[in-house]
């Protein structure tokens, strides 16, 4: 597995990824509706676009060199609050959960918040996304919950959940 920086040349590949990824992901928790506005708003082009050019948002694809494809993308935000790094999305095409690619993205996003001087990565989860337990099951741990309005009649229903980073060194 590799982590390649995302360009804005690759925007419309994490357009796809993100629309595959959550054709699986938000099936079953998600309206259509709710979806098809959640993918329009949050990976338009404008959008992925301004997050590219934030110096603190990064966006890397996650590549299978074996198969030489694309498998999902990660993307986080340094500072998002004090000492803190918000990552923002993690996904995964259907047929390439469970080889290990979301474990090596947390692992690689723990190294870059720690050479950034964060000192705590936080995240949001769907209530009914399975997601919760992958990410308990990498030593992050709920610290809240929250439902967020999100436009247009929709909310989400979330788990915040934290990992801090000097718990890699105990």
């Amino acid at each position: 597995m590799k982590l390649r920086q995302a360009t804005v040349a690759d925007i419309p590949l994490i357009q796809d990824l993100a629309r595959r990824s959550w054709e699986n992901a938000y099936a079953d928790i998600l309206s259509t509706e709710q979806m098809e506005f959640m993918l329009s708003e949050m990976y338009s082009e404008t959008e992925i676009l301004n997050h590219l050019q934030n110096p603190h948002y990064h966006y890397y694809l996650i590549q299978d060199e074996n198969n030489d494809s694309y498998e999902g993308f990660i993307g986080y935000e340094h500072h998002y609050e004090e000492k803190t790094t918000k990552l923002h999305r993690i996904y995964l095409v259907p047929e390439s959960k469970g080889k290990g690619f979301g474990k090596k993205a947390l692992q690689f996003l723990h190294e870059k918040v720690s050479e950034n001087g964060n000192e705590r990565i936080i995240l949001n989860v769907n209530k009914n996304n399975s997601a919760r337990s992958f990410y308990e099951s990498q030593g992050y741990r709920v610290y809240g919950e929250g439902v967020f309005d999100i436009g247009n009649g929709f909310v989400m229903d979330d788990y915040m959940m934290e990992f801090l980073i000097h718990s890699l060194l105990t």
